[in-house]
């Protein structure tokens, strides 16, 4: 079982990328992404939310959707436990940490839309639903997925803080280096494709 939820860890976190092989959630990787702080910041959050969320969607979907027949409710369910998750995080933010709050703007209750926890959440269902110690396995993907997004987004940053100051010509400042640079770092984790455990 350990060696599963190893094997799950690292596909989730480097062969199954969220944001740079599944490109999903690239809205507020693009946009959180200017400073390492505020990129680790939505990478909390999101890791958060995503393992919040594959939990509790792993329980709506066996002990609501299935049991009553209603599995064709799924998206709707999912997108509303994920706001419910959403507007927590939101809260504890701007209480206790309204810095953070501020410079994550509008991509905070983006997150509620963020393609990629949605994602995460129906894999899990999709791909550990009919396993045996399932739920493990599908709260292990959605944080691992989380942390992936967030090895993501950091790295990112770290390079768009670099070529803040790098000298580059006038015709590919802004959004053109960014998603150069966005590409290349999708070509690097997309060369983890290949690995077989």
């Amino acid at each position: 079982m350990l060696k599963e939820l190893l094997i799950i860890s690292l596909s989730a976190i480097l062969i199954e990328n969220f944001v740079l092989v599944k490109f999903l959630g690239i809205c507020p990787f693009l946009g959180v992404s200017k400073k390492v702080n505020t990129a680790m910041g939505m990478g909390f959050a999101v890791i958060f939310v995503m393992a919040c969320a594959s939990a509790l969607t792993w329980l709506v979907q066996q002990y609501i959707l299935v049991p009553f027949n209603i599995e064709y409710l799924q998206t709707i369910a999912f997108i509303l436990v994920i706001a419910v998750l959403v507007q927590f995080v939101e809260m504890f933010l701007q209480k206790n940490i309204p810095v953070l709050y501020k410079s994550l703007g509008i991509y905070l209750p983006l997150i509620t839309t963020n393609c990629a926890v949605l994602g995460v959440a129906i894999l899990n269902i999709t791909k550990f639903s009919a396993v045996s110690g399932s739920f493990i396995k599908s709260l292990v993907y959605g944080t691992m997925a989380g942390v992936g997004f967030t090895l993501a987004i950091v790295l990112f940053a770290g390079v768009r803080e670099r070529l803040e100051s790098s000298d580059i010509p006038k015709f590919l400042k802004g959004m053109p280096i960014t998603l150069i640079a966005a590409s290349l770092l999708s070509i690097a984790f997309m060369g983890f494709s290949g690995l077989k455990f």
